[in-house]
């Protein structure tokens, strides 16, 4: 399987606490959530709906699947939204060392070596292995060459603080750019592929 990251993100690399303000997003005294409510129009809305829906699994890191099972996983009117449907019908992995009882069904927890683990789903035949936000996981699927594509929904904020996608001192990697597109209310698409390192000036 192909795994894709995809991620919401602000101008400024923000990750933290894009759907609301709850308990979780309010961490490390982050006062800023909600950034991407309302945000882009009815075009990208349904380029995220088919993102899902093309699935054939999907990868979650704790915090993002617990929030993704209370509400997709749980209310009814999420449920019932071609999304809802998309993440219900398909298996669903969760990286962590710390859950042990998943309540959504068809959850499976990696809780071993991450690493030998996503390298076996993606041994797998066909389909698409999908990361939803999970900043942290998708840090360390970059660190570890794990990931095929990378899908940045950049919304068009600047928040100032909060947990940020690529940290200050990580990894350096290019990107060959695959897709791009921008809707109406300035919210851009950016789809890319891992293409090793950079290139670099020469020292003199």
């Amino acid at each position: 399987m192909k795994l894709t990251t995809v991620t919401q993100v602000t101008i400024d690399g923000v990750v933290q606490g894009n759907g609301g303000a709850s308990e979780e997003d309010r961490r490390n005294g982050f006062e800023r959530g909600g950034w991407a409510k309302g945000a882009g129009d009815d075009e990208t809305r349904a380029f995220i709906t088919r993102t899902y829906q093309r699935a054939e699994a999907f990868l979650f890191g704790r915090r993002t699947y617990e929030l993704f099972a209370g509400s997709w996983g749980s209310i009814d009117q999420l449920r019932a939204h071609p999304i809802g449907v998309a993440l219900h019908e398909a298996p669903k992995y969760v990286a962590s060392t710390t859950l042990t009882a998943p309540g959504w069904q068809d959850t499976t927890v990696l809780g071993g070596d991450l690493a030998a683990a996503v390298s076996e789903l993606k041994a797998k035949p066909g389909g698409e292995l999908q990361v939803h936000g999970s900043g942290a996981l998708t840090r360390w699927l970059l660190e570890n060459d794990l990931v095929d594509e990378m899908i940045l929904i950049v919304i068009p904020v600047i928040l100032g603080q909060g947990a940020r996608l690529f940290p200050d001192a990580g990894p350096d990697l290019a990107l060959d750019l695959v897709e791009s597109r921008v809707d109406s209310k300035g919210v851009t698409i950016q789809v890319y592929r891992p293409a090793g390192r950079p290139q670099y000036a020469p020292t003199a």
